[in-house]
C-alpha cells in the first residue's frame, strides 16, 4: 500500500499518488498508483495500459479520511532477462510514460526503491 496521507489534494481528478519506481539495480520500473475506488479515473487507466503497463495489483481499502481507494500496480515486460528492460527500453519507456502522465498534469520522478522497501 502507497503511503497516502490525504484524499483533499488529488494530482488528478480520481488519481492521488503516482510512483514511478524501480527494484535494484533499477532498470525495470513499475507504477504504483492510489486511486478513488468509486470513481476510478478510466482515462488514466487506459493511457497506462495503452503504453503495454499491465495492471498486476488491484487493492482496495478505506483510507482513515473515510475514502474508498484501491492500490493499482502496473508493470511492462521487456526483452532483458527475466523480462527487464534494456537500457534501451528504459529510456523509450520512461519518455513515454513521461508524455502520457504529462497529459494528465502529473509529473513524476522515477526512483529506485531501497533493498528494504523492495523485498518486503
Amino acid at each position: 500500500m502507497l503511503f497516502l496521507k490525504s484524499t483533499a489534494a488529488p494530482v488528478a481528478p480520481g488519481v492521488y499518488v503516482v510512483d514511478v519506481a524501480a527494484k535494484p539495480p533499477g532498470k525495470t520500473f513499475m507504477i504504483y498508483t492510489a486511486l478513488d475506488a468509486a470513481n476510478p479515473p478510466a482515462e488514466f487507466i487506459q493511457a497506462v495500459e495503452g503504453l503495454g503497463f499491465k495492471q498486476v495489483l488491484s487493492k482496495p481499502y478505506t483510507h482513515h479520511d473515510g475514502k474508498k481507494i484501491v492500490d493499482m500496480h502496473f508493470q511492462k515486460a521487456g526483452t532483458d532477462i527475466f523480462e527487464g528492460w534494456t537500457a534501451a527500453e528504459k529510456d523509450a519507456n520512461l519518455a513515454q510514460l513521461t508524455e502520457a502522465l504529462g497529459k494528465f498534469n502529473i509529473q513524476f520522478t522515477p526512483r529506485v526503491m531501497s533493498l528494504a522497501e523492495a523485498f518486503r
